[in-house]
């Protein structure tokens, strides 16, 4: 309950922060309202009843009702409606002084709060227009040239932001809208990723048509102040966020992670299934936590909005070294003065992207899939060096175990000695993660309690939870995906790092049309990669965009 006497911001409460949860309890008798309260729990059942009979079909005389109030003292009625088989398929607050139903949710926003859209419940202050439109403004203005409208990097880096008008029906709980939008975009984006991979075609366009390297440098100054200066003052910290924090405190701690204890510190109404991720982006907390110990509480988690901002910078540094790296004079040569503004570019882009801001606005994890797959490139000319960083890559979230044969070839090199060094690093790195983070019951246990519970979960952020029908077409989706990434080892037979990363994209892509639950965080997981393929096919003469 907030200082004030009312209740307290659902937006603010488990699973989006840790303050306060609403507590309930059934009142003492249905005909007598309880001290302190105006109306009884018989009146209350028929508004209530009354509000969701349409929603509910007119079937409500068949569903169990129960009525409960805040033990607390809050001035406000919940009421749940069960079917026969004791699901909830409805649920009414009501505000026990003028009797208005406060909030009313069926379908899958019953049991998901995520799906209710809750103002500010995820990325805070983000989803404001005052800061996601001029994002998006300065995420693409840079590379439009005025005298070229229907150049077709203004429309993929449109496509970028298209998840955006998703994202508008999400907050305003449109699930059902909300997740149909998505699939076109990551279609049309596989397409272009696709066709990047396998026919790259370099324009002789300028990356930047009008605006100057040295307004860029400003731009990412600018950013990296704004995104530190958001994170201190604004940033939440969501469940994903305080599983990282949690898991990196038990490893400081030589206690389990993958356990049914992950949580116990905290209160029952604070329950976080946290131990789900690899090992690695457990490991990857462990010097944030170090830096801001843990308080036992859900508070404001300093450790995990650190980690979260993080792997953001690092990786804008590591699209920097790279777009440096795909511009040298030669294999052992410095960057030239166009691979500086490429490293520029990247960074600058990815800086800008407004789902890059929405995954730090709430501390996700997801910046450190990008950040390792980026890495990934880096070091693609090493077989050990790109075996090893597969393995903490795919090790993090699981998805992108998947790049494995991808990167097993790299740019063509697919002789025995380098496949068999990229496997040895490979499995070294993944057992010097993994191995000391066992759980008794072994690596059974391990993918029960994360990749396997993933893998089974329940969701209605996908077409597959939408539409549970479709479990056929969604079986057909994981066959494709592991063929495509299987077929990635082989063709095309020779590539570049470009190619690679747009191949990259496509295969992330595809594994993530196959998970039952899908959320905007996941963009940036490929969408450092889509950015370098899409700047890098740019060769245009840069001779007046350096000052």
């Amino acid at each position: 309950m907030a200082a004030d006497g009312h209740p307290a911001d659902p937006a603010d409460q488990p699973p989006f922060d840790g303050g306060a949860t609403y507590q309930l309890e059934v009142p003492p008798s249905e005909t007598k309202p309880p001290p302190g309260f105006d109306l009884d729990a018989r009146r209350v059942a028929t508004i209530a009843t009354d509000a969701v009979g349409n929603e509910l079909g007119g079937g409500t005389h068949q569903l169990r009702v129960r009525t409960r109030v805040g033990s607390d003292g809050q001035n406000q009625w919940q009421v749940d409606f069960f079917d026969p088989d004791g699901s909830d398929v409805a649920e009414v607050v009501l505000d026990d002084r003028t009797g208005d139903v406060v909030e009313k949710w069926t379908g899958s926003a019953v049991d998901t709060k995520l799906a209710r859209g809750y103002q500010g419940a995820v990325a805070g202050k983000v989803n404001k227009w005052w800061i996601w439109l001029p994002l998006c403004v300065l995420f693409v203005a840079p590379f439009v040239n005025p005298r070229r409208p229907l150049r077709l990097l203004h429309l993929d880096l449109l496509a970028l932001l298209g998840f955006s008008v998703s994202l508008f029906f999400f907050n305003k709980a449109e699930i059902g809208l909300s997740v149909g939008l998505v699939y076109p975009v990551l279609a049309y984006v596989f397409l272009r990723m696709l066709l990047a991979g396998f026919r790259p075609q370099e324009s002789r366009e300028r990356l930047l048509p009008v605006a100057r390297r040295s307004w860029l440098v400003a731009g990412i100054a600018a950013l990296i102040a704004f995104h530190v200066a958001y994170t201190a003052t604004e940033g939440k910290v969501i469940d994903v966020g305080l599983a990282g924090v949690i898991g990196a405190d038990r490893i400081t701690h030589g206690e389990d992670v993958y356990t049914g204890d992950f949580s116990s510190p905290l209160p029952p109404s604070h329950d976080v299934r946290g131990d789900v991720y690899g090992p690695v982006n457990y490991l990857a907390y462990v010097p944030f936590e170090e830096a801001f110990p843990w308080s036992g509480r859900w508070d404001d988690v300093p450790a995990a909005r650190a980690a979260a901002l993080g792997f953001e910078l690092l990786t804008a540094l590591a699209l920097f070294a790279l777009g440096s790296r795909l511009r040298r004079r030669s294999p052992g040569g410095g960057p030239t003065e166009e691979g500086r503004t490429l490293g520029i570019a990247l960074a600058y882009a990815w800086l800008a992207y407004p789902f890059t801001m929405y995954t730090l606005g709430s501390s996700f994890n997801d910046s450190l899939v990008a950040l390792l797959v980026v890495c990934c490139l880096l070091v693609i000319s090493s077989p050990p060096a790109r075996g090893a960083m597969s393995a903490l890559a795919g090790l993090t979230k699981f998805g992108p175990l998947a790049l494995a044969p991808l990167f097993a070839a790299g740019t063509g090199d697919r002789r025995p000695r380098s496949v068999i060094l990229f496997g040895a690093a490979f499995l070294v790195a993944a057992a010097v993660v993994t191995v000391p983070l066992l759980p008794d019951g072994g690596f059974r246990e391990l993918y029960d309690r994360s990749l396997g519970y993933q893998a089974s979960r329940g969701s209605p952020f996908s077409v597959w939870g939408q539409a549970p029908s479709l479990h056929v077409l969604q079986t057909a989706s994981k066959v494709f995906a592991v063929a495509l990434a299987a077929a990635f080892f082989f063709v095309p037979r020779r590539r570049s790092a470009i190619q690679l990363a747009a191949l990259a994209a496509c295969v992330l892509i595809a594994v993530q049309v196959t998970a039952n639950h899908w959320f905007y965080p996941y963009a940036v997981w490929f969408a450092p990669l889509v950015l370098i393929a899409l700047f890098a096919q740019q060769r245009g003469p840069e001779s007046r965009i350096h000052a």
